[in-house]
């Protein structure tokens, strides 16, 4: 587990970093992370109380509210670090695809360059979390109400990172003229049927040599001429 912070701490008297209130606030707010993924991937984020996650952390329903809002805000918590480094490492794709030479060129290596650092990011960050990727891919398909909002805007965010960066190679040329809402979710759809795969124990081979086999598969397929 990462070390999560609270997404709300309390304003009287919180103590000085690295002090004693601080290390208990730290040590309560993982507690109640560690119980709640737990019990999250038991029961399901709707089913699972916050009554339930405060006795399996071991402190009090007070506690909990001394340091999130609600549930959603406990949900937001958790994926919050997921969601940063997926999406920024998105970005830096998209960026590096936008750089890339326009077709007519040698783009090739560009663009292979530019999804394997993706990748691999991904996988690392995935692979680094396996509860938090698992919860996800449990939840992402969901209703996008309570506290599975901000797993469902996670998904949705994904998928849009996925179609910007599809974009951005179609406007270089790089891949072939195919719609890219299709080919983008295909991709997105392919990851996370090897990551489920992988998380339930099944045996894909060298972990990783995942990335790169699913690089070349997509890239053979929609690759520009």
């Amino acid at each position: 587990m990462p070390p999560y912070h609270p997404g709300r701490v309390p304003n009287e008297r919180p103590g000085p970093a690295g002090g004693a209130r601080a290390k208990n606030r730290e040590a309560k707010t993982r507690a109640i992370c560690e119980a709640a993924v737990g019990l999250f991937l038991e029961q399901g984020v709707r089913s699972a109380t916050v009554d339930a996650i405060t006795r399996a952390a071991g402190v009090s329903k007070g506690s909990f509210y001394q340091y999130f809002e609600d549930k959603t805000q406990l949900v937001e918590v958790l994926f919050a670090p997921l969601r940063e480094t997926m999406l920024t490492a998105m970005a830096r794709c998209k960026k590096s695809l936008q750089a890339t030479t326009p077709k007519g060129a040698s783009h090739a290596p560009q663009l292979n360059d530019a999804y394997a650092t993706l990748a691999a990011e991904l996988g690392t960050t995935l692979l680094g979390q396996p509860e938090l990727s698992r919860l996800y891919l449990q939840e992402c398909r969901g209703p996008k109400t309570g506290a599975r909002a901000p797993i469902r805007t996670l998904s949705d965010e994904l998928a849009k990172g996925a179609l910007d960066l599809t974009r951005a190679a179609h406007d270089r040329g790089l891949l072939k003229p195919l719609a890219p809402t299709i080919t983008a979710l295909a991709v997105v759809g392919a990851v996370e049927t090897l990551l489920i795969r992988h998380l339930d124990g099944e045996d894909l081979g060298p972990i990783e040599a995942i990335p790169s086999s699913l690089i070349t598969m997509v890239l053979d397929g929609l690759r520009a001429e």
